[in-house]
């Protein structure tokens, strides 16, 4: 499918830059204040749950056509000045921390590595690092005979892709992996941390880029240049790094859109007729429904299954959309093992955006290798706290511990994202336990593969290798995950996926899901940017249906 009339100016067809204040505030209490009120009992044109990467996105697109779109999200409405400070410790409100079960062989722990919470969602606090899938995701069971083939290819992708490059902005150089191609902005300045990483790539023939990341490079709107102050895992205070709170919601608002933050959605209903009727919350103490002609859901890859789990009705007791046992399985992360490296020179890695260079030269499926797919790596610039979680990995307690973080300011850091396999007991359920609002609990599953843990392997070796070949004095590795995805995967036939191409659920006609959750295959990227691409088409798919 094709953009549907896309215009050739950014600002045609996302204002969002250009209507936050220009007096050094980061947001314009008006424009919150005055946003259109929809009533509960008003059937609106679409609900949206969640306002992160995909639900952001996609009430943006729909309100600029027109349509009555009200996005519930779970958490408050962040004012960047106000809620946002530059300390780790003071960051914790801004991610998702209710509470979750997790088991299986190798769990995953969650919280502040994966989960968002308030408009804006995981992207307030993602790293800002933005690169493509490459075409070989889209066919993985048919080239490599692992995963699974996606319903789309990659050329349905490129042009919101390219759209959503131009939007957020991205910055970075000429790319020349997967599909080559350039960005909007140019790659920001390079800190001791990438030239570091730089070099010892260099020394081994590992080719590797600036960027890619949605972090303003030399202004863009009423935003401003990105100050490099290390907390864009905590919020950016300055707007320079792109958040839908930033990029789409502006927009959104001023084209009528409804926000309403601090409403945990509950519950799907269903109509007679077997089509959504709109969704059941809790704000401010009160249960309240709110009608709807339709219904997304964007609440990412724990809570959208666990959404539709706890939606369960006569027609699918054990799970709405769960008629074929897809809702809630393959749920993927990445394997994020991180080395760091010490070095006689201050490096102060906290100085650039932490995805500063990257690689993607071990992304694709290498035959002489025993295992499948591949890893991309990245500088990555743990803040004190994180640090000393690297340092402690490697059981340095006590006094050592403190040794070790005196000396914080020399240490350089690598992160590789590994493609770890989908596999259908890797799964979300419900638990017996309860949370505030009386509902079950997500109950998350996960356990490597032989191939994962290959992978992983292998990919610690190159980075420890980089840095050694940089000069080094010492490495410390610690094994981490990230970027948590499917779980509602979409799939060509309601045996293999639980939505379609176009996002829409085989089992209700009138819901769609525009999270992560429907991704079927993960890559070695950071899936922000795919998000994005696949909300903008389904959009187009919805404006199209009208």
């Amino acid at each position: 499918m094709a953009p549907v009339n896309r215009p050739r100016s950014v600002r045609d067809r996302n204002e969002s830059a250009w209507l936050l204040p220009k007096d050094g505030r980061r947001c314009d209490p008006a424009l919150v204040e005055g946003m259109r009120r929809f009533a509960d009992d008003d059937v609106v044109d679409l609900v949206v749950v969640g306002c992160g990467a995909g639900g952001g996105v996609l009430t943006q697109r729909l309100a600029r056509r027109g349509w009555r779109v009200v996005c519930l999200d779970a958490g408050p409405f962040w004012d960047p000045d106000r809620d946002w400070v530059s300390d780790e410790k003071g960051s914790h409100h801004i991610y998702w921390t209710d509470p979750r079960v997790i088991g299986g062989s190798d769990p995953v722990p969650l919280g502040s590595n994966n989960s968002g919470r308030g408009v804006g969602g995981g992207t307030v606090h993602y790293a800002g690092y933005t690169p493509r899938f490459h075409p070989s995701d889209f066919n993985t069971r048919t080239a490599d005979g692992v995963g699974q083939d996606w319903p789309i290819s990659y050329g349905d992708l490129r042009p919101y892709y390219e759209a959503m490059e131009e939007e957020l902005p991205v910055a970075g150089q000429s790319w020349p992996w997967g599909d080559p191609h350039r960005y909007p902005q140019s790659p920001h300045p390079v800190g001791p941390n990438g030239q570091i990483v730089m070099r010892g790539a260099e020394q081994l023939g590992i080719d590797v880029r600036v960027g890619p990341v949605a972090i303003v490079n030399g202004g863009f709107g009423h935003r401003p240049h990105c100050i490099y102050r290390g907390f864009c895992l905590q919020g950016c205070k300055v707007n320079a790094k792109a958040s839908t709170l930033v990029t789409h919601v502006p927009d959104a608002l001023a084209r009528g859109a409804e926000i309403r933050p601090d409403s945990m959605v509950t519950r799907i209903e269903l109509d007679d007729a077997g089509r959504a009727a709109g969704v059941v919350y809790i704000r401010e103490g009160v249960e309240r429904f709110q009608r709807a002609a339709a219904v997304a859901v964007a609440g990412y890859a724990i809570e959208t299954p666990r959404l539709l789990l706890n939606s369960a009705t006569k027609r699918f007791p054990d799970g709405l959309c769960n008629n074929e046992d897809l809702v809630g399985r393959y749920v993927m992360v990445q394997g994020a093992p991180q080395v760091t490296g010490r070095f006689e020179e201050e490096v102060r890695m906290y100085k650039a955006p932490p995805p500063e260079v990257s690689s993607e030269q071990f992304y694709e499926t290498d035959p002489t290798k025993d295992y499948a797919r591949g890893f991309s790596i990245q500088t990555v610039s743990p803040l004190p706290i994180t640090h000393a979680e690297h340092v402690a990995a490697e059981g340095h307690w006590g006094s050592v511990l403190r040794e070790y973080m005196r000396d914080y300011v020399h240490w350089s850091t690598i992160g590789v994202l590994c493609e770890l396999l989908p596999l259908p007991d890797n799964r979300v359920t419900l638990a017996d336990e309860k949370d505030r609002f009386g509902l079950p609990v997500a109950h998350f599953d996960y356990s490597q593969c032989d191939n994962d843990r290959k992978l992983i392997e292998a990919s610690e070796k190159v980075a420890v290798s980089i840095l050694e070949a940089a000069g080094a004095q010492e490495t410390l590795s610690i094994q981490r995950y990230a970027h948590l995805v499917g779980g509602a995967r979409m799939g060509a036939t309601p045996s293999e996926g639980v939505v379609d191409s176009n996002l829409r659920s085989f089992a209700v006609p009138n819901l769609y899901i525009t999270d992560g959750s429907v991704l079927p295959t993960q890559g070695s990227a950071n899936p922000a940017l795919t998000i994005m691409a696949l909300a903008a088409r389904a959009a187009d798919h919805l404006a199209a249906s009208r």
